[in-house]
């Protein structure tokens, strides 16, 4: 996808004169550098790798979460991948600029000439990006740490040595952006660290006077071209990891001291700027909370392994961020499916079959300490032990401020606009007062877990990843999406996709007039953001409102008895006669019988058959879709790049003066 003039026009229109004079000064260096490039580090010195992993740690990996490692690095060996749906099977010796998806190749050249957004002559440009961000390396590196099988480190630096030569500095595709730059200095940094009992480590690395350059140019680049103004979200925070991680791990150059106190000082900046006071990340895309916590947590980790003091306020955003995930996670520890999702990670050594959410969990508990109220994480991993092992843990820390935390599972989170709604845990004295009445058979313990979304319509002036569903629901039953949000599925190269996925009618929400309550000025990019207000938040109950469809007004309230186990959903629009569409996008599993205004939904969940009934407004013409693609309707992305049909119930009618919509989701065991 190329990018119009009125697109750059319109994104123009979102910047402040600060971040356009900061983005005038990035275009003459680049224009510099084009026939001046930075010269290099220079005579480096002794160049020695200190931040090692403490004796004794790797024993402590939980023997199933290596074995998961292992047998996802032996697929690896093999050349066997899959990266956001397309299975690769030539890792063993990768064209590190071949996407395998649209069969085309990027361009060579200098790096800001390579028009990367436009997928006719580059590719798909994130096929091309993710396997340069090496975390498949950091796989590999971190099952030679625990099995000591040298073919594993000698496939690490064959591979970076093929890259090192096939990328040298400023030619190519993946010399065009700073999340990629930073995220792969992060590789680098644990690769070195895992590959540390390796007798070819200090060769590959310190004593290589190719990686060294490899080093110093990455980091220039960061200290050269930050993420500016109403682009400094997700990407600022992995470019001041990255950069901060290798001026820790990798300070080996007159300019690294520098280097570090910049990233850090960004780095603890922009984690503010990121997150509300209440934890959850102002994207209001729980996958880059996510990354923003995984990129924070390693942050620390090599401030600590270096010895280098960080502001008491990183780890209290990273306590909160902690905090606020445990709180909105269903059952099964599975998070809210709000706004973009890329599938991107921090820090990789796990394997497959490794819950991230669950992981993030326990390095929480090993880091910050748990709450009474946290749900439990069964699972294992390896990435966990690796940082707690490198991590002051926050009670042990002389300079983390004293912090009152939650008493209780907050369940609204009122400047992200965000309340959970959810049936209460059953007790072990429930369940045992339950066996006693003869009544365990016919109660149903499963969690209903309702997200209601009455917040921001996105972070920042362009909000690049925010959706257009104001008011909008997921409902979930023991972990099984019921009312799911469809996910995201693509960026660039689909612009038909992308709409859909973002739009009112892919969200289980109101739409009037065929439109969508926000108006996209490009795929990352909103030039009108409707503005919603919660009215109510109490336990079992929600109400809110927005503007986006001016004059009208939608207002929604929703409740949970936990009692009779129902949702009641309640629509309201006031203003004049406008057309409406009511989605609401079912989970995969889902199976629907709709007749008239009444469908019986059907699913299995661990081998027994579940059921609910949802009752829709008699008020509209109610019809199924699934799997429609002219336009695209009925469609659910479990992951980026990937997507499956799923039934979408849509109701059709008009609105006039004020007029009311009531759905009813009951729930039958």
């Amino acid at each position: 996808m190329s990018m119009s003039a009125g697109w750059y026009l319109r994104r123009l229109s979102r910047m402040g004169p600060r971040e356009v004079g900061g983005r005038v000064t990035d275009a003459v260096r680049r224009r510099r550098w084009r026939s001046a490039p930075p010269a290099g580090p220079g005579e480096t010195g002794d160049a020695l790798f200190t931040a090692v992993l403490p004796a004794g740690t790797l024993a402590s990996v939980p023997p199933d979460a290596a074995k998961r490692l292992v047998a996802e690095a032996d697929r690896l060996m093999e050349g066997h991948a899959e990266f956001f749906g397309v299975v690769r099977d030539d890792l063993a010796d990768p064209d590190w600029w071949y996407d395998p998806k649209t069969g085309r190749r990027a361009p060579a050249g200098y790096a800001f000439d390579v028009p990367y957004r436009d997928e006719d002559a580059v590719g798909d440009i994130k096929q091309i990006w993710e396997p340069s961000r090496h975390q498949y390396l950091t796989r590999l590196a971190a099952a030679y740490a625990l099995t000591g099988d040298e073919r594993y480190a000698e496939r690490v630096a064959a591979h970076l040595r093929s890259w090192w030569a096939a990328n040298p500095p400023l030619r190519g595709v993946h010399w065009t952006s700073g999340i990629e730059l930073g995220i792969r200095l992060l590789s680098w940094v644990w690769i070195r660290r895992l590959l540390d009992g390796w007798a070819g480590a200090s060769a590959l690395f310190e004593e290589n006077p190719v990686a060294r350059e490899q080093i110093w140019q990455h980091q220039r680049w960061l200290a050269a071209f930050p993420s500016r103004g109403s682009s400094a979200n997700n990407h600022v925070i992995a470019e001041d990891a990255g950069q901060f991680a290798a001026a820790c791990a990798f300070g080996w150059f007159p300019s690294s001291a520098r280097w570090r106190a910049d990233a850090l000082r960004s780095l603890e900046r922009q984690l503010r700027a990121n997150t509300f006071l209440s934890g959850l990340n102002r994207e209001l895309a729980t996958e880059y909370h996510g990354l923003v916590l995984e990129l924070g947590l390693a942050a620390v980790a090599e401030a600590d392994a270096a010895g280098v003091p960080v502001p008491a306020t990183v780890r209290l955003v990273l306590l909160r961020m902690t905090d606020a995930l445990a709180a909105v996670v269903d059952s099964r520890l599975r998070p809210p499916r709000q706004g973009d999702a890329d599938d991107g990670h921090g820090l990789v050594v796990d394997g497959t079959g490794t819950d991230r959410w669950g992981s993030l969990l326990a390095t929480g508990d090993a880091v910050f300490g748990r709450l009474s109220w946290w749900p439990e994480v069964t699972g294992t991993d390896v990435r966990t032990p690796l940082l707690a092992a490198l991590i002051r843990p926050y009670a042990q820390d002389a300079t983390a401020p004293a912090v009152t935390r939650p008493a209780q599972r907050p369940a609204h989170f009122a400047d992200a606009g965000m309340t959970i709604l959810r049936t209460p845990r059953r007790t072990a004295d429930a369940a045992e007062a339950a066996d006693r009445a003869g009544t365990a058979g016919t109660a149903d313990p499963a969690e209903i877990w309702c997200r209601c979304d009455g917040g921001p319509h996105g972070f920042l002036s362009i909000a690049a990843h925010a959706h257009a569903d104001a008011l909008s629901v997921e409902v979930r039953h023991d972990g099984v999406d019921v009312l799911a949000d469809p996910g995201t599925y693509c960026y660039h190269g689909q612009p038909e996709w992308r709409r859909y996925f973002r739009s009112t009618l892919g969200h289980n929400t109101l739409e009037l007039d065929g439109t969508d309550q926000s108006v996209s000025g490009g795929p990352f990019l909103w030039t009108r953001q409707a503005r919603s207000r919660v009215l109510v938040a109490d336990p079992a109950r929600w109400c809110a409102e927005h503007d986006g469809y001016e004059p009208s007004v939608h207002r929604r309230q929703v409740e949970l008895t936990a009692a009779s186990r129902e949702l009641r959903i309640v629509d309201e629009v006031r203003g004049p006669r406008r057309a409406v569409r009511l989605a609401f996008h079912l989970g995969p599993a889902i199976t629907a019988d709709l007749a008239g205004n009444r469908a019986r939904l059907t699913w299995t969940r661990d081998g027994e058959d579940r059921a609910a009934v949802l009752d829709l407004p008699e008020g509209l013409e109610w019809s199924a879709h699934r799997g429609g693609s002219e336009p695209p309707l009925g469609w659910y992305s479990a992951g980026f790049g990937r997507r499956e049909p799923a039934t979408v119930l849509v109701g059709t009618g008009f609105a006039v003066g004020t007029q009311g919509f009531t759905t009813v989701l009951g729930f039958h065991g």
